[in-house]
């Protein structure tokens, strides 16, 4: 008999919540999803765990049994590895990062370079994923690893069997096209102006919206873009303007854009997420450790490159104050 870890914890909390769609909600997965898991650990085992002859879902003895061992399963094997480790005295094994790809060109790819310099048998697997799907993937253990994106005007993520540690604060910019002879100067001017606007669901599209909400204005979005390369394409086409975080424009070359002197627009939120760690110890797990340790390195060593690609970065004229136009919230009042 060989079980899934991953699908015991789906079966640990459908114990916990007394039902596939609480279990479900706590999981950030679908109804659907949580049956599936559930149907794929009773072919595992070989034995009905969910008793389907009531309206509402209920386990079976065995169902209530195994689920029990749930935790202790999860603990064991997470204390086995540590203690591995100890006897071995290397730090070896996949760890799996899911991550976006402004992350991983400028951090993971340097970070992985660090990895496999000082722990040569970790082995990094990276993902593509985020958002919702992320979430789960973690929650159900095909992710060790997870780094997120958040505007700061939204409250920082916080689940009970996550942990969340701040990676980097990552300002906003406005570009606007090189090609416009009078670029805008103030937030209201960029009102005014055709938006590339970002995915509703994403930093810069919440971002958007809590400056629009803060003047009171409607943006034109003639066009919604979730890949920064994209949205960036369309600024330097002269399509309209944009906010993009600073570590984007790391990939623009010089003088493709133009970033405009308007500032505090706020900022979006790294964070590396993981599992809450389920040892006895309550230390967490050793490997990721370090990886975590590498990618916070490599974060912390983008601000010089930021400064320096800044610099090299046209500028809009900056705003004369004694403009009948100019907006002084533009200057501190929107973040």
């Amino acid at each position: 008999m060989e079980i899934d870890p991953r699908r015991l914890r789906v079966l640990r909390e459908v114990a916990r919540r007394g039902g596939v769609a609480r279990a479900a909600e706590a999981l950030h997965l679908t109804p659907s999803a949580v049956s599936q898991q559930l149907a794929q650990l009773e072919r595992e085992v070989g034995l009905p765990l969910i008793d389907r002859s009531q309206r509402s879902v209920s386990l079976t003895p065995a169902g209530r049994v195994l689920a029990g061992y749930a935790d202790r399963v999860e603990e064991e094997l997470t204390e086995a590895k540590r203690e591995l480790t100890r006897f071995t005295e290397r730090l070896a094994g996949p760890v799996r990062i899911a991550a976006f790809p402004t992350v991983i060109t400028h951090v993971l790819v340097p970070a992985m370079r660090e990895l496999a310099r000082r722990h040569p048998r970790i082995t990094p697997v990276i993902r593509e994923i985020y958002g919702q799907p992320a979430l789960q993937e973690l929650r159900l253990g095909s992710v060790d690893v997870l780094i997120t994106e958040r505007d700061m005007g939204l409250p920082p993520l916080s689940l009970p069997s996550l942990t969340t540690r701040l990676l980097y604060v990552d300002e906003y910019r406005v570009v606007v096209p090189p090609s416009w002879p009078d670029p805008p100067s103030t937030v209201e001017d960029l009102m005014r102006r055709p938006w590339v606007a970002g995915d509703p669901a994403q930093a810069c599209g919440q971002a958007l919206e809590r400056l629009a909400g803060l003047h009171g204005a409607e943006p034109r979005k003639v066009h919604v873009i979730t890949e920064f390369g994209p949205t960036l394409a369309l600024v330097a086409a002269g399509h309209g303007v944009a906010i993009v975080p600073e570590l984007a424009l790391l990939d623009v070359p010089e003088g493709e854009v133009r970033v405009s002197d308007i500032r505090d627009i706020g900022a979006r939120r790294l964070d590396t997420v993981t599992r809450v760690s389920r040892t006895r110890s309550g230390e967490p797990d050793p490997v990721q450790a370090v990886v975590i340790k590498a990618i916070e390195e490599a974060t912390a060593a983008l601000a010089p490159a930021l400064r320096a690609r800044l610099s090299g970065h046209p500028t809009a004229e900056p705003a004369d104050p004694s403009s009948p136009h100019h907006d002084r919230r533009a200057d501190g009042g929107a973040s």
